[in-house]
């Protein structure tokens, strides 16, 4: 998950669309092949292929959610989708978390990713968000740096323990 050169001009950042649920749900796909699929067992790699449609409609009009399009001459090369938690007794300051975010291999290095988290940490402030978070696989070194590269700092770790 490299992102750290100079902008393509190509490619368009814009909040998705309905006709953008094929590009969509392959976006989606790719990140689940590459991510989840390969490091975590206990999560359905197909999910995206049987579910991520309906879960991306039903994002597109939920003012809650944000679903962004990296586009690059008619294609959606990339997506990110985020979710703003509201304030509760236990944890009184609105959150948005960055649900997902992937960009297919042929544009990464375009600023696509990074233009994508800037669009979603705009998002976030302008809806009062009091900070934004996403989580990572601890084995995903790249996403990682990518992330820290985009001023998120680590907060907590998740320790598993197989059954």
């Amino acid at each position: 998950m490299t992102d750290h050169t100079a902008p393509d001009p190509t490619i368009t950042v814009r909040s998705a669309r309905a006709d953008d649920l094929p590009g969509l749900v392959a976006s989606s796909t790719g990140l689940f092949a590459e991510d989840a699929g390969t490091r975590d067992p206990g999560v359905d790699a197909n999910w995206p292929r049987e579910h991520a449609a309906a879960s991306f409609a039903a994002a597109l009009d939920d003012p809650a959610r944000l679903v962004l399009a990296a586009e690059h001459a008619g294609t959606v090369v990339g997506h990110l989708m985020g979710l703003l938690t509201e304030p509760t007794a236990m944890r009184p300051v609105k959150a948005a978390t960055l649900m997902s975010v992937y960009v297919r291999p042929a544009h990464r290095g375009s600023g696509a990713g990074a233009r994508l988290v800037e669009a979603f940490v705009h998002w976030a402030a302008a809806q009062g968000a009091g900070h934004a978070e996403v989580t990572a696989y601890a084995a995903n070194t790249d996403a990682i740096r990518f992330y820290e590269r985009g001023g998120f700092a680590p907060q907590a770790v998740t320790l598993r323990r197989g059954l």
